[in-house]
């Protein structure tokens, strides 16, 4: 019988943004072993991907499985798609979290699964942003870092920086 053995050693760094006043550029990225795999901006050169965007990490190969976003300030049905989207999906999988100019304006319908989660963000008010790596099933495990109003989210970008470690094994 052989044995394969496949390791995961993915070093994932995200940085999201608020919207702001003055016409500030603010930048959000997922970079994933250094590289960018999702980019916005609130006035710069990439379009500004406002509401609450979902990366989902293949850890293996360090790569995007799927990227969502939800647009939880202007659409009334975001919250409730996003609360959908991270229920149905199967255990085990690394989520990446990340937010640009407003999410909180209709979130309400996701924050119990968010919280669930490890990502409790009930307390993020206008404009202000958050960023979290969690593996589905593992709330424990959760990053999370987040900017509470317009001024936090303006003077300090939510940012995580971990390296997503793991192996298993395959027999033929």
């Amino acid at each position: 019988m052989f044995v394969h053995v496949i390791l995961a050693h993915c070093l994932i760094e995200v940085q999201a943004y608020g919207a702001n006043n003055d016409a500030t550029t603010k930048y959000g990225f997922v970079n994933l072993n250094s590289v960018p795999v999702w980019q916005a901006s609130w006035l710069g050169t990439y379009a500004n991907a406002r509401g609450v965007n979902v990366v989902l990490v293949n850890p293996f190969k360090c790569s995007v499985q799927e990227s969502r976003n939800f647009d939880t300030f202007n659409d009334a049905h975001a919250a409730s798609e996003l609360r959908n989207y991270l229920q149905q999906m199967s255990s085990y999988y690394i989520i990446v979290g990340v937010t640009a100019d407003e999410p909180s304006h209709r979130l309400a319908n996701a924050l119990a699964t968010l919280t669930a989660m490890g990502a409790n963000v009930t307390d993020v008010q206008y404009r202000g942003s958050f960023a979290f790596l969690a593996q589905k099933g593992f709330a424990a495990k959760t990053v999370l870092r987040k900017a509470l109003t317009q001024s936090q989210s303006y003077v300090s970008q939510p940012h995580v920086s971990a390296i997503v470690t793991g192996a298993i094994s395959c027999r033929n």
